[in-house]
């Protein structure tokens, strides 16, 4: 049975995989749908595992309107200022131990860091996209000696899913550890943080509660903010878990499916 569609005070979605095309763009029925709740009174916020610099096309896009919460929890970002307003860091020492464990449970792996001011990886790390100029290339010892957003590593020998359960095995007790891709890439947090986490901080500092958010989400970052919003939504086009996990769908992120939603919101 589909949920009673009563106007909430949160719409936090996801953006890659959910509100964005796979050609890398928001359709413009998406952002009409985005306008029309924002009017309504919602507040719209991204939750996203990206981190802040590739945010501005998203900026532009909607307006440079409202808050985001970067690279899975660790990061809130001001759409409208482009800057970073909070911060929920990994500690050098807890990175530091992760890399220690990592190295010698899986050898193989490459490691890299976001940080609120840059990207650095190690010189074996083979991003699948465009890393900035001035990135910081040394061993993983030495990326991990400042605080980071979070730490990616990447095995080439596994997937997302078998890369994560390795690596949950070793270092789960010491972070937050979860994947947003088909490849072998983890992204670990600081213990604690995550999407739903920041949300729920930055719905508490304004009289919102879990029950009046809805929540829109593909992979398994976006789980914990799923199943913390009072209304979790996957994409079909969603990863296994999360669509076994959640259990109210809507169409892909290429055929509009959270401005589905948002439509059917506001004609209430």
């Amino acid at each position: 049975m589909t949920p009673p569609t009563a106007l909430p005070r949160v719409v936090a979605t996801d953006l890659d995989g959910t509100l964005v095309r796979s050609d890398g763009t928001i359709s413009s029925r998406s952002l009409d749908a985005l306008r029309a709740v924002e009017a309504a009174g919602v507040l719209v916020i991204f939750v996203t595992g990206r981190p802040p610099r590739w945010l501005a096309p998203v900026a532009e896009a909607t307006g440079h309107r409202g808050l985001a919460v970067c690279a899975n929890g660790a990061l809130v970002y001001d759409l409208g200022t482009e800057r970073v307003v909070e911060e929920f860091l990994l500690a050098p020492a807890a990175a530091a131990e992760v890399v220690r464990r990592l190295r010698e449970a899986l050898p193989e792996a490459t490691y890299a860091v976001e940080r609120t001011g840059g990207f650095g990886c190690t010189p074996d790390y083979r991003p699948r996209w465009e890393i900035p100029a001035d990135s910081l290339r040394a061993q993983a010892e030495r990326l991990v000696t400042e605080p980071a957003a979070k730490l990616l590593v990447r095995h080439d020998a596994l997937d997302a899913d078998a890369l994560l359960a390795a690596t949950q095995k070793v270092v789960g007790h010491l972070a937050e550890l979860t994947h947003s891709s088909r490849d072998g890439l983890v992204e670990i947090s600081a213990s604690g943080v995550s999407k739903a986490t920041t949300l729920e901080l930055l719905c508490a500092e304004r009289g919102v509660g879990a029950h009046e958010v809805v929540a829109f989400g593909d992979m398994p970052n976006d789980l914990p903010l799923l199943a913390w919003a009072g209304r979790g939504i996957a994409v079909a086009n969603a990863h296994p878990s999360v669509l076994s996990a959640v259990t109210e769908h809507t169409a892909s992120n290429d055929d509009d499916g959270v401005a589905l939603v948002l439509e059917r919101l506001i004609v209430g």
